[in-house]
């Protein structure tokens, strides 16, 4: 099974750019982020014409996670548990039937919390504290299981060409690694870290300032693997080619093949 996370940033603005990254690599399982469109006006029939199913949890103008498979879908759920005043579309998770087993996938979308502190950030904090509860359920299941999409997170200074211009970011700041680590440590695998080390490998340069021709670029899109998938993990690559390419999303695709 071969699955991609991949922050669109606008399915809209990107679908020649995201249909040309299907055809070419034609992901098994491809787990969007930030599609900026409610579910009503998804552009849905073009995709399920590529061969996918298409469940999404869609916000106007903003936010809007999605997975797109090749495989069959069961059990859908949409929203983060924990807090039902939450109108913010940042969480899908579905079970992906692999041709071995199955596999629970949560496809996440994690706030920014910019500026920080402040009551965005105060947001970042509580939704990733929530993210650890559904974690923790999904360790308990003793399956294969991931969580996989735009953390919105710098773990390590490694992961960063510039770390010091981060220091006060709230992708950086102490608290948010610290909340990420709490997530890790019940049990995850970072499945790039577990098979590439070192620094400069990035997964999102922003427009400005020509970020991406020099490459300042930061890692914060991850795939984290319960214990179960983790046996399963035959790869895991950052395809940076693609931000190069014509209107590309600022973040690129970030894959990992199991053995499901």
């Amino acid at each position: 099974m071969k699955l991609a996370t991949f922050n669109i940033n606008g399915v809209k603005a990107r679908i020649g750019a995201l249909s040309d990254w299907l055809q070419e690599q034609k992901p098994d399982v491809a787990l969007l982020q930030e599609i900026k469109s409610v579910d009503e006006q998804f552009p849905r029939q073009h995709f399920e014409e590529m061969g996918y199913t298409v469940e999404t949890h869609g916000q106007k103008g903003f936010n809007g996670v999605a997975i797109l498979s090749r495989l069959p879908l069961e059990d859908i759920s949409r929203g983060l548990p924990g807090d039902e005043t939450d109108e913010q579309a940042r969480y899908i998770e579905a079970t992906v039937i692999g041709e071995t087993r199955p596999v629970r996938m949560g496809c996440l979308y994690l706030p920014n919390g910019n500026p920080a502190p402040g009551p965005k950030y105060d947001y970042k904090l509580a939704w990733m504290e929530r993210l650890r509860d559904r974690a923790r359920a999904l360790l308990a299941l003793e399956e294969p299981a991931l969580l996989a999409g735009d953390w919105n997170v710098i773990p390590q200074a490694e992961d960063a060409a510039r770390p010091e211009a981060w220091v006060e970011d709230a992708l950086f700041r102490p608290e948010t690694r610290a909340a990420y680590r709490r997530i890790e440590t019940l049990g995850f695998t970072d499945a790039f870290r577990a098979r590439v080390r070192g620094a400069g490998h990035y997964t999102f340069w922003d427009y400005q300032a020509n970020s991406w021709e020099r490459n300042n670029g930061i890692r914060i899109d991850h795939l984290l693997l319960s214990p179960q998938a983790a046996d399963l993990l035959r790869d895991a690559w950052i395809d940076r080619e693609v931000r190069g390419r014509d209107k590309p999303s600022d973040h690129v695709p970030v894959w990992v093949e199991l053995d499901a």
